[in-house]
């Protein structure tokens, strides 16, 4: 089956010329032009990647990947002009796994579709025996068949960073995942549980690093 892939964009000859190129790969494609139409339509529809200009009349990119990410795993790849912007991209503060800037050329967008799905596939394979195993039922995280005794809260913090390899999750989105009750707690106290996990890792795999920091930014997880 095809890669559905969402186009919002309200300047009708981008979202055109994009959708020609990306139907051209095989892909399906669709194209809405306004913000707040997109989380009902990807809720009804689903998306593999949903391609999201930032300026956008309804509702703003910015405001429409934060609620996306409240439900949908679709990679989004934000497409901005204000460059004064990009800092906030990059730092994925809402979610965002790529950006490209305008003007652009439609075949970059090409390849970095082509790029997210394929680290989408990669993350999907299941993992080899050596690697990290997730018992949700039973909350465990095994490395190498080790145990490594985490605690529910360090379990979810794993879990969130593992699903997705590479990607990198703000303090806050951690704490989203960490705590489900939406209780108010210091950023820090990520840092904390980060540092725990850490320790317990190294226990089982002590040359090996699997959660990297980010200066001002966050986590992610790269195995």
């Amino acid at each position: 089956m095809a890669e559905r892939i969402l186009i919002v964009e309200d300047e009708p000859k981008i979202a055109e010329l994009l959708r020609d190129y990306l139907r051209q790969e095989s892909y399906e494609v669709d194209v809405l032009d306004r913000g707040d139409t997109v989380e009902a339509w990807v809720r009804e529809h689903g998306a593999d990647v949903v391609l999201l200009d930032l300026m956008l009349p309804g509702k703003s990119g910015l405001e429409v990947c934060k609620g996306l990410r409240t439900f949908s795993d679709a990679a989004i790849i934000m497409i901005t002009a204000r460059v004064d912007e990009i800092d906030r991209l990059l730092g994925l503060e809402l979610g965002a796994d790529d950006y490209i800037c305008k003007p652009f050329s439609p075949r970059e967008v090409v390849a970095r579709v082509k790029a997210v799905l394929r680290r989408i596939r990669r993350q999907d394979r299941p993992q080899d025996s050596g690697g990290l195993v997730l018992d949700e039922a039973g909350c465990k995280a095994l490395i190498e068949g080790r145990d490594l005794a985490l605690t529910v809260v360090e379990f979810q913090l794993l879990k969130v960073l593992a699903s997705r390899p590479g990607r990198l999750y703000s303090r806050d989105q951690l704490m989203d995942a960490m705590y489900r009750d939406a209780r108010v707690v210091s950023d820090r106290t990520v840092d904390s549980h980060i540092k725990k996990l850490r320790r317990k890792i190294a226990d089982v795999l002590p040359d090996r690093e699997l959660i990297h920091s980010v200066y001002g930014v966050g986590y992610k997880y790269e195995w």
